[in-house]
This record gives structure tokens, C-alpha cells and sequence, in this order.
């Protein structure tokens, strides 16, 4: 065997030929690697959904990379003596291929970054990781914004992400006369519903995605979710596919329905373009180019465009800032002190509450929410409930299709949660009922009363709303912005107080909430 020059590591999320791994690569002397392992998969308890989404977007993957002629050392899951884990099975390769460099652009994970560095130092191979240039801005860049300021507000990161970036700017100043239209961006679809909303963008299973939905029907059946309807982009031309039909049929309602909610319909208006950002067979720019052509076309309102560039070009952008800049440390935050477990029925759906089993049941069969979904919903129950924020992020991390942690991690612990206790958001989101009452149908269908705090009709988001506001009221009443809510809590007499505590606890006990005959430890 000739000598290997580098070993390009390719990781599942890293799925760009273009990627800065790749520069100046000579098919002659250097070679690729990537694994499939059982340890991605089980860290957490990955759905079925997700773990497809990786597998079959990297079997289609390492056949661009074999049509581009650069060589492959590719190790399948069902491979014998596959090494379990990514560590393990590079440790094996090393020894086999002795290259004298190992390359990789950073990746996206704490975790995996410090399997390999520690593989690498082992073996006495150096270990060149370069820049993800599939971002707008660097870890630096998002560094020096954060250098001396008190709070990390995505806002003001994203003022200078337009400027920097040229993005809905006209003469130095933000297209409209101004930056933000989130207030153009909060409709209920009303009575009526949504209507003909376009279908769902899906793509067929071809043969290799259904080797790997066979793979993991088998070898995952235990895990939680469905693949009957797995139809998600696997491949780069699937995926710009994805993206001219969202820009085509969906962007120009995007922004005025982004918020809301509708039961039996998980697709509504909304891009459907995480994962394959995520997992790199989209570039940011080329999404933001298209929004941004498609309001100078005239083809989409300015509110529009401008919300969901604001998700790619600044949420996106600043969250990865925030994981890098505050792990490892960053996991273990718990600024509420949240110590309850997660239900068991989060990984079944077996739940009464009409919303929450709403978001559940397409979670687990299409591996995805919408926003709203998981920060109003799924998120704002497990925050008023009090659990321990880890849990809420590996569930978060296990169930959906565009889960990889640096941008998952600070969406579940700091914006959802509030466990950071205000590095990413003002204030806890907190809620009662009575907002998913105005955002969607479902508590007309609901046993729960979204108005009633206590008794056997309330709502439980309406309990833990004012449970959470009396558990906290001394350390939320410091907060200027949650400062009218707490004062409300005065309302309330001690036998009223006393009501809700117990409803509270019998929610907190399994008693309220769940389908007849699930058992919560299940």
C-alpha cells in the first residue's frame, strides 16, 4: 500500500463536497473516512427518523464522494467488526492506514471533537482541523461581538450579520426602514383553518434509503418513532429541490403564519430545511440568496423574508456562537434548579392533552416540530413542570431529524428551558393555556379548560403557569420583564395558592395528563 498522505475524516453532518477538508486534496496520496457507528445512535436514544437521516444522507453521500474520484474507507454499521464508536473505529483505521496527517473541518459536537483530538494524540498523528466555512460568520467573528457585553442578545448579533453581509440592506440602512417585522409575524390561521396549504416537499425512498430504513427497523427496533412516512432530502440535489419549492409555495405565508398551530397538519408554511442545513447539503448563503431574490422579485413580502432570513442569518448563526463559546461548562447549566424527570409518555405520546399529543405523535412518526411546536408546546411543558434540563436536551437531541447538538443544546437549555439563567433569552418563556388556545384549535378538542388554573377540568399548562410563577416569584420578581406577571400571583388567596399546588403536585405525580393505562415508568 502506498504511502497515505492525509486521512479527510467526514462526519455525518459534514456532507459538503466542497467542504475546507477538502482543499487541496490530491487523489493520489490522500484518502477519506467516515463511519457509520452504533454509539451515534445510542448516546441518546435516537428515533428511528433521525438515525435514517444520517445513515441513508451518508450512504448517498460516500457515492458522490466515490463519483468525484477521491478515495473512500467507508465502515457500515452492519459491517463485521464494526469499532461501535467513532473513537474505536478510527483507532482501528489509524492502525490500518497509517497516515502521517488526519484532516477534518470542525465539527459540530463537544463530544465527537474530543473523541478524535483524543485518538489523534494517542496515535502520535497530527491532527489539522480547519475552519466550517458552510457558516456566515466563525467561532472568532461571534467571540469578539460577545467580548464585554453583559448579555449575548441575538438581535443585536444579527444587525451586524445584515450589515456585514450586505443581506435586505439599501444604502447602509435595513430595506423597510427597519430591521425587525416579528410583529407582522404572529397570526392564527382563525376558524377557517389553513386551507390548501402545498403539500409536503418528499421524496420517494430509493433503494439505498431503504437498506437503511431496513437497516434500522432491525438493528434500532427498540427505539422510539416511525419510518413509514420517512420522505425527508437525503442528497444535495434533493435538497435544492427542497429549497425552490419552499421558496416557490411557501415563503410568501411563511412569516404571517409562522407561529401558529393547526391539528393533523405538521407542514403547514414552514421551510422543512433544518436538516438539510444541518447536515451540510445546504449552504446558509445560497438559502438567504433565495429569500432575499425572492422579495426583489416581488415574489414574497418583505415580513416574509425577513423572518426567515432572521432564523438562518441570525438565529442559526448566534446559537452555534453560544455553544462554542460557553461548553462544555454549558451542558450542565440549571439556573432554575429543575430536578423533575422527564414523562415517559414524551417518547410514546400517550398523553390527553390535545396539543401536546398533537406534537408528539408527528414528532415521533416524521421526526419533526415546528418551532412553535417545540418551544410553546413540548418545551414550555417541561419547563413549567421542572425538569431536569439534561433530560429535556437529550429527548430534544433524540427525536428530530435536524438534531445536532451545537445548535439543538442551546435551543433546548437556554431559549427553552431559561437554563442558563439568561445568557441567550430576557426571560423564561412561560405561558398558560390559553396562548395555545389563541394560536390554534386544539383546546376546543381538548378535555382541559385553558382558562380554569385548578379542579379537575384545568388545563395542566394552565396550572404549572401559575405553579412555576409561585415556585419562582422571588427570583423572577428581580426580572424587569417578568416583573406584571409575578404581581398577578397577589390575585391569588392562600386557598386558591393551595388549589394549585395540588393540582400541581397530581400532575408532577403522573395522575393528570396521561392516557388511561400508561404506566409512567413504561
Amino acid at each position: 500500500m502506498a504511502e497515505l498522505r492525509s486521512l479527510i475524516i467526514v462526519l455525518g453532518d459534514q456532507l459538503d463536497l466542497d467542504a475546507a477538508a477538502f482543499d487541496g486534496f490530491d487523489a493520489g496520496v490522500d484518502a477519506v473516512w467516515m463511519a457509520e457507528v452504533a454509539e451515534e445512535s445510542t448516546h441518546v436514544w435516537s428515533s428511528k427518523p433521525r438515525t435514517v437521516m444520517f445513515l441513508a444522507a451518508m450512504r448517498h453521500f460516500a457515492l458522490a464522494l466515490q463519483d468525484s474520484g477521491r478515495p473512500l474507507h467507508y465502515t457500515r454499521l452492519e459491517a463485521p467488526g464494526n469499532g461501535v464508536s467513532l473513537g474505536a473505529q478510527l483507532q482501528a483505521d489509524l492502525l490500518r492506514l497509517k497516515p502521517a496527517l488526519l484532516v477534518m473541518t470542525a465539527p459540530g459536537d463537544w463530544r465527537v471533537l474530543q473523541a478524535i483530538k483524543g485518538v489523534a494524540e494517542a496515535n502520535g498523528v497530527a491532527l489539522d482541523i480547519r475552519e466550517d466555512r458552510h457558516f456566515f460568520s466563525s467561532i472568532r467573528d461571534f467571540a469578539a461581538h460577545a467580548k464585554g457585553r453583559k448579555s449575548l442578545r441575538m438581535e443585536y448579533f444579527y444587525r451586524e450579520q445584515r450589515q456585514r453581509h450586505d443581506v435586505l440592506m439599501q444604502d447602509g440602512e435595513p430595506v423597510g426602514g427597519q430591521w425587525n417585522f416579528d410583529a407582522d409575524n404572529r397570526e392564527a390561521f382563525g376558524a377557517a383553518g389553513p386551507g390548501a396549504v402545498p403539500p409536503r416537499t418528499s421524496f420517494e425512498p430509493d433503494a439505498v434509503t431503504r437498506e437503511a430504513i431496513a437497516l434500522v427497523n432491525t438493528r434500532f427496533a427498540q427505539h422510539p418513532g416511525q419510518l413509514d412516512s420517512f420522505a425527508w432530502p437525503v442528497t444535495r440535489v434533493q435538497a435544492l429541490q427542497s429549497l425552490q419549492a419552499f421558496i416557490q409555495h411557501r415563503l410568501p405565508l411563511f412569516g404571517r403564519y409562522q407561529d401558529a398551530m393547526w391539528p393533523g397538519d405538521p407542514w403547514l408554511y414552514h421551510a422543512h430545511l433544518s436538516a438539510a442545513l444541518n447536515l451540510k447539503l445546504l449552504n446558509p448563503r445560497e438559502v438567504v440568496a433565495a429569500a432575499e431574490a425572492a422579495h426583489h422579485d416581488g415574489h414574497a413580502p418583505l415580513a416574509s423574508v425577513e423572518g426567515f432570513i432572521r432564523q438562518i442569518l441570525g438565529w442559526r448563526e448566534y446559537v452555534r456562537g453560544i455553544y462554542w463559546t460557553q461548553m462544555p461548562e454549558y451542558l450542565e447549566r440549571n439556573a432554575l434548579d429543575a430536578q423533575h424527570d422527564l414523562p415517559a409518555w414524551f417518547w410514546t405520546g400517550a398523553t390527553d392533552m390535545a396539543c401536546l399529543r398533537d406534537a408528539l405523535a408527528q414528532t415521533l412518526t416524521h421526526g419533526y416540530a415546528n418551532h412553535i411546536q417545540r418551544l410553546m408546546v413540548t418545551g414550555l411543558y417541561a419547563l413549567m413542570l421542572g425538569v431536569q434540563p439534561k433530560q429535556v436536551h437529550v429527548w430534544y437531541l433524540a427525536v428530530y431529524v435536524d438534531a445536532v447538538e451545537w445548535v439543538e443544546l442551546p435551543n433546548t437549555l437556554g431559549m427553552s428551558q431559561y437554563a442558563d439563567g439568561g445568557v441567550m433569552g430576557s426571560k423564561p418563556y412561560i405561558a398558560t393555556g390559553k396562548y395555545i388556545q389563541r394560536m390554534s384549535p386544539h383546546c376546543k378538542g381538548c378535555r382541559y379548560d385553558p382558562a380554569q388554573r385548578s379542579g379537575d377540568s384545568a388545563c395542566p399548562f394552565t396550572t404549572l403557569y401559575w405553579d412555576f410563577l409561585m415556585r419562582h416569584q422571588a427570583a423572577l420578581a428581580r426580572n424587569p420583564r417578568m416583573a406584571l406577571q409575578v404581581k398577578n400571583v397577589a390575585r391569588l388567596n392562600d386557598a386558591q395558592k393551595q388549589a394549585v399546588n395540588e393540582r400541581a403536585a397530581a400532575i408532577r405525580r403522573g395522575e393528570v395528563g396521561v392516557e388511561p393505562g400508561f404506566k409512567q415508568h413504561a
